[in-house]
């Protein structure tokens, strides 16, 4: 079996760039809910040291001398861009498993090893050429070894952003100058434990005994050695597994303080939460609500409460209702709300679930009917154009987005104009 690993370089930050060029070799950061922290940077500000995840406060000075690009992130962007993406590998491979929004494991089993190279300098080039986006490939008998190669690939620009593993004649020395935190799947915590074992780096971990890696990490151990040998024990995944759970939850971009604004941004979320459940085609059969101030609120509260369905729904009066009849119960005056949120729990397909002896079946084809009609206006006029009332007109509550770049693939208002001269 082969396998190619294609992996977006510095995804967000190349979305950015695909519809303003002035852009390109500009730094550049992309920030996470409410404008917080650094999520995405681009590879000038990698070069000047500033790392993921740090507060954007903390680096403002840097922003300031060096004159960095901030955009806050742009998801409807970048969930459109990332579609096209995957489409196109899709058309260029029988065998796809979309492993992230920027990540994707590909079957290359039917191409002769004397042709992986090209064909991934093809599929670079197309990627390019039709999106505007960056990649980088990595191939290998496995995907740990795929994800490895990636990581050269990426790593070190004479291989022009593609390199097979199996076939370099460096194999033995890449493996091991990888460390072992560096081996898809093991984390720092891990790696710490192979270290004081003197398992430092892949090719280590690749010839350890294998009693002692599993001793160490267990059965994933084993299966992630087995990997490194070239033995694939990690199939690709070409039907993702239904979805456990459905999670809507947001920071608010200033403290929250009244029940009306509580409600509002539960009923919001909830809604929000239905129609992934419509689009995921389940249903759910009980809800989780809560809401908690910031830790380092001198008064700190936090909360949660679940609540049972009668019957397995994804209609969304119904789950605002439940929601808003829970969000009461542990709603507490006088603190100063940061975060609330809602949690869809044992869901279950909708094509077939358990129905209430009392079920009107007339009542159930007409919420469909209604929900149909919800969801295809908020697809064509845009989100929201059909909400509840209760989530209200004016809201204090939305998250942070002051540096967002337009939805330039999704929204007719925002589509770049061009004028003739």
């Amino acid at each position: 079996m082969t396998i190619a690993l294609a992996d977006c370089n510095n995804f967000y930050v190349s979305c950015e760039r695909v519809f303003n060029p002035k852009l390109e070799s500009q730094p550049i950061i992309v920030l996470s809910n409410n404008d917080g922290c650094v999520v995405a940077r681009s590879p000038e500000v990698k070069a000047l040291g500033i790392p993921m995840g740090i507060p954007v406060f903390k680096i403002q000075p840097a922003i300031t001398q060096h004159r960095i690009q901030v955009f806050s992130s742009n998801y409807c962007l970048y969930g459109d861009m990332s579609g096209r993406i995957m489409s196109l590998y899709q058309q260029e491979c029988a065998a796809v498993e979309i492993y992230s929004i920027d990540e994707a494991f590909l079957d290359w089993s039917d191409h002769h090893c004397n042709q992986r190279l090209s064909q991934g300098y093809d599929l670079r080039q197309k990627v390019r050429q039709y999106l505007g986006i960056p990649i980088s490939i990595g191939i290998g008998a496995t995907k740990v070894l795929a994800k490895i190669a990636n990581q050269v690939a990426k790593k070190y620009p004479q291989y022009q952003g593609v390199f097979d593993l199996d076939q370099s004649e460096e194999k033995e020395g890449i493996l091991a100058q990888t460390v072992v935190e560096d081996i898809w799947g093991i984390n720092h915590r891990l790696g710490k434990r192979l270290r004081r074992q003197g398992i430092k780096t892949a090719y280590e971990f690749r010839e350890a005994e294998p009693a002692q890696i599993r001793r160490l990490l267990g059965l994933i151990g084993s299966r992630l050695q087995l990997e490194l040998q070239g033995k694939s024990c990690l199939e690709l995944t070409l039907v993702s597994p239904p979805k456990q759970e459905t999670c809507v939850s947001r920071s608010f971009a200033q403290a929250v303080i009244n029940w009306e604004e509580i409600q509002a941004a539960i009923a919001f979320y909830t809604s929000r939460a239905a129609e992934k459940l419509r689009k995921q085609h389940q249903a759910a059969n009980a809800i989780t609500v809560f809401m908690r101030t910031s830790s380092y609120d001198p008064n700190p509260y936090s909360q949660s409460i679940t609540q049972g369905l009668v019957e397995a729904t994804n209609f969304t009066p119904t789950l605002v209702k439940v929601a808003l009849g829970a969000a009461a119960k542990i709603y507490r005056h006088g603190y100063r709300y940061r975060k609330a949120g809602v949690i869809m729990l044992e869901l279950v397909s909708t094509h077939y679930h358990q129905r209430s002896l009392w079920t009107n079946d007339s009542e159930q084809i007409r919420q469909k009917k209604l929900m149909q009609i919800l969801d295809q206006v908020n697809q064509k006029m845009g989100k929201n154009t059909l909400t509840l009332a209760v989530t209200g007109i004016k809201q204090s509550w939305p998250i942070k987005c002051n540096n967002c770049s337009p939805a330039y693939t999704t929204d007719w208002q925002q589509l770049p104009v061009v004028y003739a001269k």
